[in-house]
């Protein structure tokens, strides 16, 4: 009985894991998306992102819908002593939800959750020097994120391997706006 209870633990763990690989896609009405969204939390396996994790702030990004099914995505990012303004094209990859760009380095971006509204989950994959960088990033329309969605955004990177230390809400500003020059 007690092997046999082990075994099922065992499996179900796997099986967890296996699910956790694998965050999914969810199929993205691009004109629900468009619009403006706070970065309000996020999760990174950077070694740069983790040693300046305690300096980030929520940062805002604008996305457009264009003609050819692209967004472009205009983000407004606070640094320690300025605000890095860019813009990137992510041009879809074919798969329901994944979108793809050269800029600044290579990207996939793959929307992961959202309730169409208030919130969403992207996933993004970046190769930088040679490595295959992760980060899973809460986008909301409101500066103010629901304790529910919080928890719910922590579950999906607990799934996806990221641990308490690789996990961080960040704080609200107003000096780094897409609206200022």
């Amino acid at each position: 009985m007690t092997t046999m209870g082990l075994s099922l633990g065992l499996v179900l763990l796997c099986l967890l894991r296996v699910q956790a690989g694998d965050l999914g896609s969810v199929e993205l009405d691009e004109s629900k998306i468009a619009g403006t969204w706070y970065i309000t939390a996020m999760a990174s396996d950077s070694e740069t992102y983790l040693q300046k994790k305690d300096q980030l702030k929520m940062a805002m990004a604008n996305i457009e819908v264009l003609g050819d099914g692209d967004l472009k995505v205009s983000f407004a990012i606070p640094t320690p002593g300025r605000c890095m303004k860019f813009e990137s094209i992510y041009k879809p990859t074919g798969s329901p939800g994944e979108y793809y760009s050269s800029d600044r380095g290579n990207k996939t971006v793959r929307l992961v959750d959202t309730d169409g509204s208030s919130y969403m989950v992207v996933f993004a994959t970046r190769e930088k020097d040679g490595k295959i960088l992760h980060m899973l990033r809460l986008y909301s329309r409101s500066q103010s994120v629901r304790p529910k969605i919080k928890l719910l955004f922590k579950r999906l990177a607990k799934l996806n391997g990221f641990t308490n230390n690789t996990i961080w809400i960040l704080p609200r500003q107003e000096e780094c706006r897409l609206d200022e020059p």
